[in-house]
């Protein structure tokens, strides 16, 4: 195993952790909560529903790297849009009264990285499609 594909496997496990656990919170903290939320930024609440099973399921199938290219390729949507509709008037840093952009831009490269290199040893794509895509 090369430095690359230990260096891949940690990032889609740290990435694929990091989502479950956001999707976990949006469903403690009550999913109706969050759909309001949504709401109140001008989105339809359903999307709340959506980005919370994407981070969710997704989270999980990251980390045992299955469909690596495609979840990371939504990650990389909901980053975005993360920022543009919630964190960008805040600035990078923030502004002292929300957080700023730098984690959701952090984990939107993470799962750009990803989605150039997506068929790493460790992970469920290349054991079960064994002609490599990269």
């Amino acid at each position: 195993m090369t430095k690359t594909e230990i260096g891949s496997l940690v990032v889609r496990i740290f990435l694929g952790l990091s989502f479950f656990i956001h999707g976990v919170t949006k469903f403690q903290n009550g999913i109706g909560n969050t759909a309001g939320w949504f709401e109140s930024l001008g989105m339809p609440g359903f999307g709340a529903y959506i980005v919370a099973i994407i981070e969710l399921v997704g989270g999980l199938l990251l980390v045992v790297g299955f469909g690596t290219r495609y979840i990371a390729a939504l990650f990389i949507l909901i980053m975005l849009g993360a920022i543009v509709k919630v964190k960008l008037a805040a600035g990078f840093m923030g502004n002292g009264q929300g957080a700023g952009y730098e984690l959701d831009l952090a984990f939107a490269v993470m799962a750009v990285f990803l989605v150039l290199n997506s068929n790493t040893t460790l992970s469920l794509d290349s054991k079960l499609f064994s002609k490599n895509h990269n």
